[in-house]
């Protein structure tokens, strides 16, 4: 398999959906709360990134094999179009998997408990989303699982490591005392939770969009997502809904102090993101439509990154 095959399996050009929750849980943890640790966010960085392209390669090997268009299994998905040997993808599931768990059980020995809690719920909806008899990514459940998984459980966790002293959510386990005890600041998880919410529901909205384009296609190959179920004028409606639920989240943050001043940046976002929106809704079901779904992705959250940034200078 060449290096260009192999990017392709893995769909590095989709990474920046696990980025973004990495990124501004490093700098939400420098800003709310004052902690950092180099060697932890290096660390789960790698195995973080090593996760995501075991869970892109799964779903683009169990999409080949759950394949009934030959169109889509040879044409479309990589495997089939560029002869890749399923055998191979197979163990090249099972190495990165592997590494990714290393690196998990590491983190967990010097971190605690509660992180390998929090990364086996994430690496267990993450393997589930496209394996087994009935994927995930097949039921009307992708868009939630992909939103929480990412867009909370990655930032939490990135929090969680780098205000390990700080203990904000802290799990105690004792087998010589026979005991265990989970503690935690109230304000300090609410605000977690509260930042962590335009990451969910813009990673949510990517999956949303991607199965808006490809109802027809999805159908074809027994995949009902929750667009099947909803229908696709309702499923833009949701899809506007939540990338304006982005907005109001960081004002309701602001007013809370979840965010400082600087946060109000994002805003500066809002009329192209808005443009995009009515863009993507006139382009569907074309191909074309999926680039503005990531295009306010990728805007939003870049604001969002520079609005922390300023927040560390101020």
């Amino acid at each position: 398999m060449s290096l260009k095959n192999f990017l392709e399996v893995v769909e590095i050009r989709t990474k920046v959906a696990s980025l973004f929750p990495f990124l501004i849980g490093v700098l939400y943890s420098l800003a709310h709360f004052n902690e950092f640790h180099g060697f932890y966010t290096v660390l789960f960085f790698i195995g973080m990134l090593t996760f995501d392209m075991t869970t892109t390669a799964i779903n683009n090997y169990m999409d080949f094999k759950k394949a009934h268009s030959d169109t889509y299994k040879y044409e479309q998905n990589v495997i089939g179009r560029e002869r890749i040997s399923p055998a191979l993808v197979r163990k090249m599931i099972l190495i990165m998997l592997g590494i990714s768990a290393i690196i998990g059980l590491l983190l967990s020995m010097m971190t605690g408990w509660l992180f390998l809690i929090m990364g086996g719920m994430v690496c267990l909806v993450g393997i589930f989303y496209t394996f087994g008899p009935i994927p995930v990514s097949r039921m009307p459940l992708g868009e939630l699982a992909s939103g929480l998984t990412m867009g909370l459980g990655l930032f939490a966790m990135t929090v969680y490591l780098n205000t390990v002293n700080q203990r904000v959510f802290y799990l105690d386990i004792s087998f010589k005392n026979n005991s265990f005890s989970l503690s935690g600041q109230f304000w300090g998880i609410l605000a977690i939770f509260v930042a962590s919410l335009p990451l969910v529901f813009t990673i949510a909205n990517i999956m949303l969009a991607n199965n808006l384009r490809d109802l027809e296609t999805d159908i074809e190959n027994d995949r009902y997502t929750l667009v099947y179920y909803i229908g696709r004028e309702k499923g833009v409606q949701l899809f506007q809904i939540m990338m304006y639920a982005c907005y109001a989240t960081i004002l309701v943050g602001f007013l809370f102090w979840v965010f400082r001043w600087p946060i109000l940046i994002v805003f500066v976002s809002l009329p192209k993101v808005r443009r995009n929106l009515i863009a993507f809704q006139e382009t569907l079901p074309q191909p074309k439509s999926f680039g503005y779904a990531i295009q306010n992705m990728v805007l939003f959250n870049a604001s969002y990154v520079l609005a922390l940034l300023l927040s560390l200078l101020f």
